[in-house]
């Protein structure tokens, strides 16, 4: 990660004009930590899917219009989360050190639209290979991407 590139990156996401009253620094925060607690043990570009995974949902009219709010969508009740390792009982506090550093440049170029080719293809919903939801077969796929299959 270029240390110049992320704090150019920071600097136009302070001076940029913001309509709604949200901290973009907690969204980019809450970005991060998605993308560190779900893949943060995929290669790059299943990190960049799962944070446009949450991107897509936070620009679609189904799910909360913030990050936060789509992150922590269904954490009032234990294992009813959208993103499992929210109210999976576990520590959410992350270790530090390159994998947290990556999760939070993949955040500030998946939130300042940096990055504008979606792996996903519009994908809202997604889930681990070894795993077989029954809410897959009412949506399309799209891609599999490592060890998540992307779905709209």
């Amino acid at each position: 990660m270029g240390f110049q590139k992320t704090l150019v990156l920071v600097a136009a996401l302070s001076a940029s004009p913001s309509t709604a009253k949200v901290d973009r620094f907690e969204e980019l925060y809450c970005l991060a930590n998605n993308i560190y607690f779900e893949s943060r043990n995929q290669p790059k570009l299943g990190q960049i899917a799962v944070g446009q995974v949450t991107m897509n949902r936070v620009n679609s009219p189904k799910f909360p219009n913030t990050v936060c709010g789509v992150v922590k969508q269904g954490g009032e009740k234990r294992n009813r989360c959208q993103f499992s390792w929210y109210c999976d009982g576990k520590s959410d506090e992350h270790e530090g050190g390159t994998a947290w550093d990556e999760s939070v440049y993949l955040a500030l170029l998946l939130y300042s639209e940096e990055f504008t080719i979606d792996v996903t293809e519009g994908a809202l919903w997604y889930h681990a290979t070894y795993v077989s939801p029954s809410w897959a077969e009412h949506y399309e796929k799209t891609v599999r991407i490592n060890e998540h299959i992307f779905y709209r």
